[in-house]
């Protein structure tokens, strides 16, 4: 649906009152609800003495996150950023120098050329650790599926990006923590300007997991200083200089591990566990998936040649990420005045973007909470704004892990379906559960069985 070309030049203010009720509800349908009433226009969300300003036209996006960039930063002590700051620290989640420091260090290992590079040694990675669910017997074997995913890309993650520094099982140490670090934030993001020193409800159970993911990460960190000459992202990180020529001290390269690692695991993780309800509901799409997959791979393994071969399965993932992504919340702070599209902004104000209500408002997209892949074929994607589908945020900013996630991800994907089919032990799709990353409200659970067994 082309983005409506109307001018927007006025702001409304929303009380907390009108949505309060809602968000105790169902707190993602109740921010959906918001940018929906709205209808593309900047909205004042009226929280007290809190009065962001919520943008979800795809040319106010745009505005913000990638023409006015340098006007908008991520405020250290803003909505968002401080309370996740006290894991991750100064670096590449920050601001300012620190931050281009960060950036530059690390985006060589991740331009769409390096991360093709690792086509080989992630495709054989993956293949096996699924290998290690076995071969179900005719009754299937069932599976907590995102707790696999975790499996499956913290081996493929730890030895391509971090050249196995990091162990199986300590990673997925990791990656629990983190889950309860999501989740614990919450209320500091929701009461963004609570101080610090005030205790608040997940407090306590983000420390224990922040001191988890420093029992695993702070020792590999310092053993791998004196091991330098690897392309791994600690590696890379420790022959880094600052801009005067110094090298970059333990703790920024420990704030660096901790953000990188959330990067590239998480949105995997979360976003495919949302795959196979939808498949469950949309037999029509699992169908066109396997056929793809079948036609292109067979029984595997897949390979580099395959990936450019399957673009079904990236409409796919595209969907997922439409729906369920990860990053749903970019706030922004006004460096100085600003105008978008006639409305004033002044300097310190919060400027909130969403890729959650942006991608799922009826202004730039038709049937807006429906799963349908469709919507990516190449001539829709060339008939929409750019910022009408931003899940990896947008600008300088733009998650550095883009392109491994695709890459990666239909790796999974293209493995696991030449394998087995599958069956939900419970119908429906998960809700969405508002975490620093979202997360589905409960635990999927399937049972697979071998795909020659289904097809018989």
């Amino acid at each position: 649906m082309p983005v409506p070309s109307r001018p927007v030049n006025r702001t409304r203010s929303v009380p907390l009152r009108q949505i309060l009720p809602a968000v105790v509800r169902d707190p993602a349908r109740a921010l959906i609800d918001v940018g929906e009433r709205g209808g593309g226009d900047i909205l004042r969300l009226n929280l007290g003495t809190f009065r962001p300003y919520l943008v979800t036209h795809p040319r106010h996006v745009q505005h913000v996150l990638r023409e006015r960039a340098d006007n908008y930063d991520r405020a250290g002590d803003g909505l968002f950023w401080r309370p996740v700051k006290r894991l991750f620290g100064e670096g590449i989640l920050g601001e300012g120098q620190i931050w281009s420091a960060s950036r530059r260090t690390l985006q060589p290992l991740f331009t769409a050329k390096r991360v093709g590079a690792m086509v080989d040694g992630m495709a054989e990675t993956i293949a096996e650790a699924v290998d290690e669910l076995g071969t179900p017997s005719p009754d299937g074997r069932t599976v907590d599926i995102g707790v696999e995913q975790a499996r499956i890309v913290s081996r493929a993650i730890m030895r391509v990006l971090f050249a196995d520094r990091i162990s199986v099982p300590d990673a997925m140490r990791v990656i629990a923590a983190q889950d309860v670090i999501a989740t614990a934030v919450i209320p500091r993001i929701v009461v963004p300007f609570a101080p610090l020193s005030l205790p608040m409800p997940g407090d306590r159970r983000f420390r224990r997991a922040v001191r988890i993911v420093d029992e695993v990460l702070v020792p590999i960190v310092r053993a791998s200083r004196a091991d330098g000459g690897g392309d791994d992202i600690i590696s890379t990180l420790w022959r880094a200089r600052t801009d005067d020529g110094r090298q970059l001290d333990e703790r920024q390269v420990r704030n660096d591990t901790v953000a990188m690692f959330a990067a590239t695991t998480e949105t995997t993780i979360n976003v495919l566990t949302w795959l196979w309800p939808h498949l469950d509901q949309h037999p029509d799409v699992a169908d066109r998936l396997y056929e793809e997959i079948e036609r292109v791979v067979g029984r595997g393994p897949v390979a580099r040649e395959h990936l450019d071969r399957l673009p079904y399965t990236r409409m796919v993932l595209d969907e997922l990420l439409r729906l369920y992504p990860i990053g749903w919340l970019i706030p922004r702070r006004a460096v100085a005045d600003d105008v978008i599209d006639g409305v004033r902004v002044e300097a310190g104000a919060t400027v909130v973007a969403s890729p959650l209500i942006t991608q799922r408002m009826s202004a730039f997209w038709d049937r807006p909470d429906e799963f349908d892949p469709e919507r990516f074929r190449p001539e829709r994607v060339r008939a929409r704004h750019r910022y009408a589908h931003f899940p990896f945020g947008g600008g300088p900013h733009q998650c550095l892990g883009m392109h491994l996630f695709y890459l990666e991800a239909q790796l999974i994907v293209a493995t696991m379906l030449s394998r087995y089919r599958f069956r939900m032990r419970s119908r429906g799709v998960p809700g969405l559960r508002l975490a620093a990353a979202l997360r589905p409200q409960e635990r999927v659970k399937l049972t697979l069985v071998a795909a020659r067994s289904a097809a018989v």
